[in-house]
């Protein structure tokens, strides 16, 4: 079973988080870790809801992952990128070939790294100048080991995304019918 690790921080966008959350933990087929990257496991969002993380990053086994996965919100995307420990993990991940995914401003975080170069993106428009990729646009993009997503409005096209590269096309279906997606 893959592990994927979904990285939360203060100001993150509740919906991107828990709407990606939810479609991947409903597969039965992936281990999905929420991780919070300060010491307390209760994360606020841009909307001020407030929920928990199941580890904070000391608590976290890089090695045993196979996805990071960062939801975006401006703050929140602030907070991962100046989370360093996380930073040299998603370049680590880079390094392994492991998945790497993001919606919304939280692509930008893997432009600023330089890890987007030779790869197609997308992120929220206001983020393009940061992406710093090969090419830029789309709803939900996958290139190698990235997927990206534009926004809030494609977070349930990113989770199925996942599932049919983390998993297979026909557990992704399968997710996509028992929620009515049509």
């Amino acid at each position: 079973m893959k592990t994927v690790y979904a990285f939360l921080a203060d100001g993150v966008e509740e919906v991107e988080a828990l709407m990606v959350i939810d479609l991947l933990k409903r597969t039965k087929k992936l281990n999905v870790v929420m991780v919070s990257v300060k010491e307390e496991l209760m994360v606020e969002g841009s909307h001020g809801i407030k929920f928990f993380a199941d580890k904070n990053m000391d608590e976290v086994d890089f090695d045993m992952g196979d996805c990071i996965f960062l939801p975006g919100g401006a703050v929140g995307t602030e907070n991962l990128a100046n989370c360093r420990e996380l930073t040299e993990q998603i370049i680590k991940y880079n390094e392994q070939g492991k998945w790497l995914t993001a919606i919304c401003a939280a692509p930008s975080v893997y432009g600023r790294l330089g890890l987007l170069k030779d790869k197609k993106a997308t992120s929220y428009p206001t983020f393009a100048e940061q992406m710093n990729c090969k090419e830029y646009g789309g709803a939900v993009v996958t290139d190698g080991n990235y997927i990206t997503a534009k926004g809030l409005g494609v977070a349930l096209e990113l989770g199925l995304e996942m599932i049919s590269q983390l998993v297979d096309e026909a557990t992704s279906g399968m997710v996509a019918d028992q929620i009515q997606y049509i």
